[in-house]
Protein backbone atom coordinates (compact mmCIF):
# COMPACT_ATOMS: atom_id res chain seq x y z
CA UNK A 1 0.00 0.00 0.00
CA UNK A 2 1.38 3.41 -1.01
CA UNK A 3 2.29 5.83 1.75
CA UNK A 4 -0.17 8.73 2.17
CA UNK A 5 0.91 11.99 0.57
CA UNK A 6 -0.10 15.42 1.83
CA UNK A 7 0.38 18.64 -0.14
CA UNK A 8 0.50 21.93 1.76
CA UNK A 9 -0.33 24.97 -0.36
CA UNK A 10 -2.08 28.32 -0.46
CA UNK A 11 -5.84 28.24 -0.87
CA UNK A 12 -7.93 29.32 -3.83
CA UNK A 13 -10.54 31.81 -4.97
CA UNK A 14 -12.14 33.05 -8.21
CA UNK A 15 -12.90 29.45 -9.13
CA UNK A 16 -9.27 28.31 -8.76
CA UNK A 17 -8.13 25.56 -6.37
CA UNK A 18 -5.14 27.76 -5.46
CA UNK A 19 -3.97 31.27 -6.39
CA UNK A 20 -0.33 30.19 -6.09
CA UNK A 21 1.15 29.23 -9.51
CA UNK A 22 3.56 26.62 -8.16
CA UNK A 23 0.85 25.03 -6.02
CA UNK A 24 -1.48 24.96 -9.03
CA UNK A 25 1.22 23.24 -11.08
CA UNK A 26 1.62 20.41 -8.57
CA UNK A 27 -2.14 20.03 -8.04
CA UNK A 28 -2.73 19.82 -11.79
CA UNK A 29 0.03 17.25 -12.29
CA UNK A 30 -1.41 15.14 -9.48
CA UNK A 31 -4.78 15.18 -11.21
CA UNK A 32 -3.24 14.28 -14.58
CA UNK A 33 -1.20 11.39 -13.17
CA UNK A 34 -3.81 10.11 -10.72
CA UNK A 35 -1.63 10.73 -7.64
CA UNK A 36 -3.81 10.54 -4.48
CA UNK A 37 -2.77 13.75 -2.75
CA UNK A 38 -4.47 15.11 0.34
CA UNK A 39 -4.46 18.90 -0.07
CA UNK A 40 -3.88 20.89 3.09
CA UNK A 41 -4.59 24.62 2.75
CA UNK A 42 -2.26 26.72 4.89
CA UNK A 43 -2.54 30.33 6.00
CA UNK A 44 1.18 31.15 6.08
CA UNK A 45 4.29 29.53 4.68
CA UNK A 46 5.98 29.38 8.10
CA UNK A 47 3.64 26.54 9.02
CA UNK A 48 5.37 24.27 6.50
CA UNK A 49 8.44 22.23 7.51
CA UNK A 50 10.70 24.04 5.02
CA UNK A 51 9.08 27.47 5.21
CA UNK A 52 8.03 27.28 1.57
CA UNK A 53 5.02 26.24 -0.52
CA UNK A 54 4.06 23.94 -2.02
CA UNK A 55 5.42 21.20 0.23
CA UNK A 56 4.76 17.48 -0.16
CA UNK A 57 4.97 15.26 2.92
CA UNK A 58 5.00 11.47 2.63
CA UNK A 59 5.90 9.63 5.85
CA UNK A 60 9.36 11.01 6.77
CA UNK A 61 9.97 12.60 3.35
CA UNK A 62 9.50 16.37 2.97
CA UNK A 63 9.86 17.86 -0.51
CA UNK A 64 9.46 21.43 -1.76
CA UNK A 65 9.71 23.01 -5.24
CA UNK A 66 7.42 21.78 -8.04
CA UNK A 67 10.13 20.06 -10.12
CA UNK A 68 11.29 17.99 -7.14
CA UNK A 69 7.74 17.14 -6.11
CA UNK A 70 6.89 15.99 -9.64
CA UNK A 71 10.04 13.84 -9.75
CA UNK A 72 9.03 12.25 -6.46
CA UNK A 73 5.55 11.48 -7.82
CA UNK A 74 7.10 9.87 -10.91
CA UNK A 75 9.21 7.63 -8.68
CA UNK A 76 5.97 6.57 -6.99
CA UNK A 77 4.77 5.52 -10.46
CA UNK A 78 2.48 8.51 -10.98
CA UNK A 79 3.84 9.57 -14.34
CA UNK A 80 1.89 11.82 -16.71
CA UNK A 81 4.71 11.72 -19.30
CA UNK A 82 5.09 7.99 -19.93
CA UNK A 83 3.82 8.29 -23.53
CA UNK A 84 6.16 11.15 -24.50
CA UNK A 85 9.04 10.63 -26.89
CA UNK A 86 12.58 11.80 -26.12
CA UNK A 87 12.06 14.88 -28.31
CA UNK A 88 8.80 15.74 -26.55
CA UNK A 89 10.56 15.39 -23.20
CA UNK A 90 13.25 17.83 -24.38
CA UNK A 91 10.55 20.22 -25.63
CA UNK A 92 8.90 20.05 -22.21
CA UNK A 93 12.08 21.18 -20.47
CA UNK A 94 12.59 23.97 -23.02
CA UNK A 95 9.07 25.36 -22.61
CA UNK A 96 9.22 25.19 -18.81
CA UNK A 97 12.46 27.20 -18.94
CA UNK A 98 10.71 29.68 -21.24
CA UNK A 99 7.83 30.06 -18.78
CA UNK A 100 10.16 30.73 -15.87
CA UNK A 101 12.29 33.19 -17.80
CA UNK A 102 9.67 35.09 -19.79
CA UNK A 103 6.29 34.73 -18.07
CA UNK A 104 7.03 34.36 -14.37
CA UNK A 105 8.50 37.89 -13.90
CA UNK A 106 5.34 39.49 -15.35
CA UNK A 107 3.16 37.20 -13.23
CA UNK A 108 5.03 38.24 -10.08
CA UNK A 109 4.80 41.89 -11.09
CA UNK A 110 1.05 41.66 -11.75
CA UNK A 111 0.35 40.17 -8.32
CA UNK A 112 2.98 41.68 -6.06
CA UNK A 113 4.59 44.81 -7.54
CA UNK A 114 1.92 46.61 -9.55
CA UNK A 115 0.72 49.03 -6.85
CA UNK A 116 -2.99 49.11 -7.66
CA UNK A 117 -3.27 45.34 -7.99
CA UNK A 118 -1.28 44.74 -4.82
CA UNK A 119 -3.20 47.24 -2.67
CA UNK A 120 -6.70 46.38 -3.86
CA UNK A 121 -6.47 42.61 -4.49
CA UNK A 122 -3.29 40.75 -3.53
CA UNK A 123 -2.56 42.27 -0.12
CA UNK A 124 -6.17 42.20 1.18
CA UNK A 125 -6.68 38.62 -0.07
CA UNK A 126 -3.57 37.21 1.59
CA UNK A 127 -3.92 39.36 4.72
CA UNK A 128 -7.48 38.09 5.24
CA UNK A 129 -6.17 34.52 5.31
CA UNK A 130 -3.08 35.05 7.46
CA UNK A 131 -3.57 35.26 11.24
CA UNK A 132 -2.85 38.51 13.06
CA UNK A 133 -0.21 39.91 13.54
CA UNK A 134 1.51 38.05 10.66
CA UNK A 135 -1.12 39.53 8.34
CA UNK A 136 0.55 42.91 8.86
CA UNK A 137 3.97 41.64 7.87
CA UNK A 138 3.89 38.66 5.50
CA UNK A 139 2.18 40.26 2.46
CA UNK A 140 4.78 43.05 2.44
CA UNK A 141 7.58 40.51 2.80
CA UNK A 142 6.21 38.50 -0.13
CA UNK A 143 5.96 41.68 -2.22
CA UNK A 144 9.57 42.61 -1.53
CA UNK A 145 10.73 39.09 -2.37
CA UNK A 146 8.86 39.23 -5.69
CA UNK A 147 10.44 42.58 -6.59
CA UNK A 148 13.91 41.34 -5.64
CA UNK A 149 13.43 38.24 -7.78
CA UNK A 150 12.40 40.36 -10.77
CA UNK A 151 15.34 42.74 -10.39
CA UNK A 152 17.75 39.87 -9.87
CA UNK A 153 16.82 38.28 -13.19
CA UNK A 154 15.84 41.34 -15.26
CA UNK A 155 17.44 44.37 -13.62
CA UNK A 156 20.90 44.24 -15.21
CA UNK A 157 22.24 46.37 -18.08
CA UNK A 158 20.86 47.81 -20.30
CA UNK A 159 17.76 48.07 -18.08
CA UNK A 160 18.61 50.37 -15.21
CA UNK A 161 15.26 51.83 -14.08
CA UNK A 162 12.22 49.98 -12.75
CA UNK A 163 10.10 51.49 -15.54
CA UNK A 164 12.39 49.98 -18.17
CA UNK A 165 12.32 46.63 -16.40
CA UNK A 166 8.51 46.66 -16.23
CA UNK A 167 8.18 47.44 -19.94
CA UNK A 168 10.59 44.65 -20.85
CA UNK A 169 9.02 41.95 -18.67
CA UNK A 170 5.58 42.58 -20.14
CA UNK A 171 6.97 42.48 -23.68
CA UNK A 172 8.63 39.17 -22.86
CA UNK A 173 5.45 37.80 -21.27
CA UNK A 174 3.27 38.69 -24.25
CA UNK A 175 5.80 37.11 -26.58
CA UNK A 176 5.76 33.97 -24.43
CA UNK A 177 1.96 33.83 -24.51
CA UNK A 178 1.99 34.15 -28.29
CA UNK A 179 4.47 31.27 -28.58
CA UNK A 180 2.40 29.09 -26.28
CA UNK A 181 -0.76 29.86 -28.24
CA UNK A 182 0.95 28.97 -31.51
CA UNK A 183 2.35 25.74 -30.03
CA UNK A 184 -1.03 24.67 -28.64
CA UNK A 185 -2.93 25.46 -31.81
CA UNK A 186 -6.26 23.64 -31.94
CA UNK A 187 -5.10 20.70 -29.79
CA UNK A 188 -6.68 20.01 -26.43
CA UNK A 189 -3.27 19.74 -24.75
CA UNK A 190 0.30 20.52 -25.80
CA UNK A 191 1.11 16.95 -26.82
CA UNK A 192 -2.24 15.77 -28.10
CA UNK A 193 -5.23 14.54 -26.12
CA UNK A 194 -3.43 13.63 -22.89
CA UNK A 195 -2.18 16.22 -20.37
CA UNK A 196 1.48 16.08 -19.33
CA UNK A 197 3.98 17.96 -17.17
CA UNK A 198 4.06 20.86 -19.64
CA UNK A 199 0.28 21.26 -19.42
CA UNK A 200 0.53 21.36 -15.62
CA UNK A 201 3.15 24.12 -15.70
CA UNK A 202 1.33 26.19 -18.32
CA UNK A 203 -1.94 25.86 -16.42
CA UNK A 204 -0.26 26.84 -13.14
CA UNK A 205 1.16 30.01 -14.69
CA UNK A 206 -1.84 31.04 -16.82
CA UNK A 207 -4.87 30.27 -14.65
CA UNK A 208 -4.21 32.97 -11.99
CA UNK A 209 -3.66 35.61 -14.68
CA UNK A 210 -6.81 34.46 -16.46
CA UNK A 211 -9.17 34.22 -13.48
CA UNK A 212 -8.19 36.76 -10.80
CA UNK A 213 -10.05 40.07 -11.08
CA UNK A 214 -7.41 42.82 -11.07
CA UNK A 215 -7.91 46.56 -11.70
CA UNK A 216 -4.76 46.63 -13.86
CA UNK A 217 -5.11 43.85 -16.41
CA UNK A 218 -2.41 44.41 -19.02
CA UNK A 219 -1.32 40.77 -19.10
CA UNK A 220 -4.85 39.44 -18.63
CA UNK A 221 -6.14 41.44 -21.59
CA UNK A 222 -3.48 39.98 -23.85
CA UNK A 223 -4.20 36.45 -22.61
CA UNK A 224 -7.91 36.86 -23.35
CA UNK A 225 -7.04 37.73 -26.95
CA UNK A 226 -5.70 34.16 -27.27
CA UNK A 227 -8.89 32.05 -27.07
CA UNK A 228 -7.14 28.69 -27.32
CA UNK A 229 -5.17 29.36 -24.12
CA UNK A 230 -8.33 30.50 -22.32
CA UNK A 231 -10.14 27.38 -23.50
CA UNK A 232 -7.16 25.32 -22.32
CA UNK A 233 -7.52 26.72 -18.76
CA UNK A 234 -11.29 26.33 -18.74
CA UNK A 235 -11.09 22.70 -19.92
CA UNK A 236 -8.65 21.74 -17.16
CA UNK A 237 -10.76 23.45 -14.49
CA UNK A 238 -13.90 21.75 -15.80
CA UNK A 239 -12.47 18.28 -16.35
CA UNK A 240 -10.04 17.95 -13.44
CA UNK A 241 -11.20 20.46 -10.78
CA UNK A 242 -14.82 20.74 -9.77
CA UNK A 243 -14.60 23.67 -7.39
CA UNK A 244 -16.81 26.39 -6.02
CA UNK A 245 -15.49 29.95 -5.90
CA UNK A 246 -14.68 29.43 -2.21
CA UNK A 247 -12.28 26.65 -3.16
CA UNK A 248 -13.78 23.46 -1.70
CA UNK A 249 -11.83 20.31 -2.46
CA UNK A 250 -13.25 17.96 -5.10
CA UNK A 251 -14.01 15.24 -2.53
CA UNK A 252 -15.76 17.78 -0.31
CA UNK A 253 -17.77 19.05 -3.26
CA UNK A 254 -18.79 15.50 -4.20
CA UNK A 255 -19.97 14.86 -0.63
CA UNK A 256 -21.91 18.12 -0.59
CA UNK A 257 -23.51 17.28 -3.94
CA UNK A 258 -24.46 13.80 -2.73
CA UNK A 259 -25.96 15.16 0.50
CA UNK A 260 -27.87 17.82 -1.40
CA UNK A 261 -29.22 15.20 -3.80
CA UNK A 262 -30.36 12.98 -0.92
CA UNK A 263 -32.00 15.92 0.84
CA UNK A 264 -33.77 16.95 -2.38
CA UNK A 265 -35.06 13.40 -2.87
CA UNK A 266 -36.31 13.27 0.71
CA UNK A 267 -38.06 16.63 0.39
CA UNK A 268 -39.74 15.52 -2.84
CA UNK A 269 -40.79 12.26 -1.19
CA UNK A 270 -42.31 14.07 1.78
CA UNK A 271 -44.11 16.52 -0.48
CA UNK A 272 -45.56 13.72 -2.59
CA UNK A 273 -46.63 11.83 0.52
CA UNK A 274 -48.37 14.89 1.98
CA UNK A 275 -50.13 15.59 -1.32
CA UNK A 276 -51.24 11.97 -1.53
CA UNK A 277 -52.57 12.07 2.02
CA UNK A 278 -54.46 15.29 1.28
CA UNK A 279 -55.99 13.78 -1.88
CA UNK A 280 -57.05 10.64 -0.03
CA UNK A 281 -58.57 12.66 2.79
CA UNK A 282 -60.50 14.87 0.40
CA UNK A 283 -61.88 11.86 -1.48
CA UNK A 284 -62.79 9.87 1.65
CA UNK A 285 -66.42 10.34 2.85
CA UNK A 286 -65.52 8.86 6.25
CA UNK A 287 -63.69 11.98 7.46
CA UNK A 288 -65.71 15.03 8.39
CA UNK A 289 -64.26 18.43 7.41
CA UNK A 290 -63.08 19.26 10.93
CA UNK A 291 -60.87 16.14 10.99
CA UNK A 292 -59.49 16.93 7.54
CA UNK A 293 -58.14 20.24 8.87
CA UNK A 294 -56.55 18.51 11.84
CA UNK A 295 -54.91 15.88 9.68
CA UNK A 296 -53.53 18.47 7.29
CA UNK A 297 -51.89 20.28 10.19
CA UNK A 298 -50.45 17.04 11.51
CA UNK A 299 -48.94 16.23 8.15
CA UNK A 300 -47.50 19.67 7.49
CA UNK A 301 -46.93 20.98 11.04
CA UNK A 302 -43.57 21.80 12.52
CA UNK A 303 -43.76 19.20 15.27
CA UNK A 304 -44.50 16.10 13.22
CA UNK A 305 -43.09 16.72 9.74
CA UNK A 306 -39.78 14.87 9.02
CA UNK A 307 -38.99 17.65 6.56
CA UNK A 308 -39.05 20.25 9.34
CA UNK A 309 -36.93 18.04 11.56
CA UNK A 310 -34.20 18.26 8.89
CA UNK A 311 -34.10 22.03 9.16
CA UNK A 312 -31.38 23.57 11.37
Amino acid sequence: MAAPMELSCWGGDWGLPSLHPESLTVMAYAKFSGAPLTVNTINNSWRTPKGDVPVLISEDTVISQPAKILNFLRKQKYNADYELSAKQGADTLAYIALLEEKLLPALLHTFWVEAENYCSVTKPWFASRIPFPLSLYLPGKMSREALNRILLTKGGPPLYSLTEVEAQIYRDAKECLNLLSKRLGTSQFFFGNTPTTLDAFVFGFLAPVYKVCFPRVQLQEHLKQLPNLCRFCDDILTCYFRLTVSGHSPSGQDTADANLQKLTQLVNKESNLIEKMDDNLRKSPQHPPRKLTTLKLAAGGEESSPLNRLSP
